[in-house]
């Protein structure tokens, strides 16, 4: 599905309804009867781990912005690499991208008992947006911080991420790449969180 450019709207993944913002919460699976014994045969009927990747500004703008830099993805294209490389982790994810820092900061709050973790590319509010850093240490979710360029490579005013102040992890330069990197990565937190 296409991002709004200019009023920030989700861009949703295949699998998951459309809630008014990020509040709603998945359905809770249904329970086995007290006493009853389990069939083990039967496939998991628990949903997978919801995982939000989170996109700041001008991400929409993929493949037609600054292409020596970013590449020639588009966000849609993007999204669905999200989409099959989280099917494939056994992991589900909400995709979306804002212009709007209030709004991000609100998504980030909602991931609250909703989400198993963040995976954000913050973009220009990497090097500002410090409300952005507090609701990510308030919602303390494993956080993945991931950059399409190499941010240490370029301009020196780039190179400070607030972000990174409260991420588990850094993924830079890479491309797009860098997402399917950081959904490998979350797997694996999200999978030790469970085991512990």
């Amino acid at each position: 599905m296409a991002a709004q450019p200019a009023k920030g709207k989700a861009v949703r993944s295949r699998g998951q309804p459309r809630p008014a913002g990020m509040a709603a919460c998945p359905a809770e699976t249904a329970r086995a009867r007290p006493g009853a014994t389990p069939d083990l045969t039967e496939p998991s009927t628990l949903p997978p781990p919801l995982i939000a990747v989170l996109n700041g500004p001008n991400i929409n703008m993929l493949g037609m912005r600054e292409p020596e830099k970013y590449g020639s993805t588009t966000i849609e294209e993007l999204e669905r690499l999200c989409a099959d490389a989280a099917e494939e982790l056994g992991l589900a994810v909400d995709f979306r991208q804002t212009n709007s820092e209030g709004e991000l900061v609100t998504w980030v709050q909602e991931c609250r008992g909703r989400c198993a973790g963040i995976i954000m590319n913050p973009a220009g509010y990497t090097t500002n947006s410090i409300a952005t850093m507090d609701a990510l240490l308030a919602v303390d979710l494993p956080t993945i911080e991931v950059h399409i360029t190499n941010i240490h490579r370029r301009e020196e005013f780039r190179h400070h991420s607030f972000i990174s102040k409260a991420a588990t992890g850094v993924i830079a330069g890479l491309g797009v790449q860098g997402y399917v990197l950081a959904l490998r990565a979350m797997a694996g937190l999200v999978d030790a969180e469970q085991d512990a």
